[in-house]
């Protein structure tokens, strides 16, 4: 890791732990105030007789404040992480944030200015969103929204809506056409900015749902990585919320009341085949829990030995060492790290597996 992302990493776990929760060092945190401080002992009542529990009231806004800090450090610890362990931030870039208006880019946004203002070093946030003019796209809620915040930005209108219509036949699938349309244009404001890299809002999700859909659909063990080189070679594509779950940021897209933009316009056949898989994968959460987790996990401990790509080892090359070998084949041996995973959710699950014995 480069000296700038061990800081960038560094910087956000020192200030997670001497924050305190409650205590938000930004401008509009709110306190709690002398009114709302329990009474002194001497102001209590101590004779009254014990009153009947009170009826359900509103969550308490100091539980609800720091929950909501909890949340909001999290993510900024979990992002600064992602940007440190692949180096996607450097001193000096320029960040080209594209915001759709969804709760993922707005969360993205929102965390990168955040960060920007902590960082050991200095980078620009831009953030840039494509009117690709679909029907009923509200096009004034993100310009009003981003100058309200004071947040440089620019708009690019560019109708390719029309173009995929006008080419793909109706009922085709407008999603390749559609994207390459949308690339372009962000590759072009890239340039114009002079973005040094492009900030996309995929999170933990939507790269685990996208290794099943390349793996069902594509035959291919690929998915979004955290950071990469643009298919046109001139642009460095970063994705900061790598290591953050959806539901923290559907959480913190609420608390923080995100003027949200419904992305459902064009109701795309892989937009239907990407939900189906998050099902499955939610489901999988719900009656094996840890499986996911194990699966996302696997993605960044990949062995090459054992998988059968010919163009990352070179198995012709094998042979004999005669010493042993820490990942050489076990034969027909159970791997003992499966067999424990196995046993502890059976465990967990409250029933035993038992591994079948291998035959003589």
């Amino acid at each position: 890791m480069s000296p700038a992302g061990t800081a960038v990493r560094a910087c956000y776990h020192r200030r997670a732990r001497r924050v305190h929760p409650l205590r938000d060092r930004g401008p509009n945190t709110a306190r709690a105030h002398p009114e709302t401080m329990p009474s002194t002992p001497a102001q209590r009542p101590t004779s009254a007789p014990p009153a009947a529990a009170p009826a359900p009231t509103a969550r308490d806004p100091r539980k609800a404040l720091f929950e909501a800090n909890k949340l909001k450090k999290r993510l900024r610890r979990q992002v600064g992480e992602a940007i440190g362990d692949y180096e996607m931030i450097a001193p000096g870039d320029r960040v080209m944030v594209c915001v759709s208006g969804g709760k993922d880019s707005f969360g993205l946004l929102d965390i990168l200015l955040s960060l920007k203002d902590r960082a050991p070093f200095g980078f620009e946030v831009i953030a840039v969103n494509l009117d690709q003019k679909q029907p009923a796209f509200p096009a004034d809620v993100l310009p009003r929204y981003l100058a309200d915040r004071g947040i440089a930005h620019r708009i690019v209108e560019q109708d390719t809506y029309s173009v995929v219509k006008r080419v793909i036949p109706e009922g085709g699938t407008m999603c390749s056409l559609c994207s390459r349309l949308r690339r372009g244009a962000l590759y072009r404001a890239a340039t114009e900015l002079r973005a040094t890299k492009i900030a996309l809002g995929h999170h933990r999700d939507d790269i685990l749902a996208t290794f099943f859909l390349n793996l069902f659909f594509g035959g291919k063990l690929k998915t979004m990585p955290p950071k990469l080189v643009s298919d046109d070679g001139r642009h460095v594509v970063i994705r900061p919320l790598a290591y953050v779950r959806e539901r923290d940021l559907a959480r913190y897209a609420d608390l923080a009341q995100f003027p949200l933009i419904p992305c459902n316009l064009c109701g795309s056949q892989e937009h239907l085949q990407r939900k189906q898989v998050t099902a499955m994968l939610r489901e999988w959460e719900r009656t094996h829990p840890g499986r996911t987790e194990s699966i996302y996990n696997a993605l960044a401990k990949v062995v090459p030995s054992h998988l059968m790509d010919r163009a990352l080892y070179d198995f012709a090359a094998v042979r004999a060492t005669g010493h042993a070998e820490p990942d050489g084949d076990i034969g027909f041996d159970v791997d003992p790290e499966i067999e424990q995973a196995v046993d502890a959710e059976a465990a967990a699950a409250g029933a035993r597996v038992a591994f079948p014995a291998e035959p003589d």
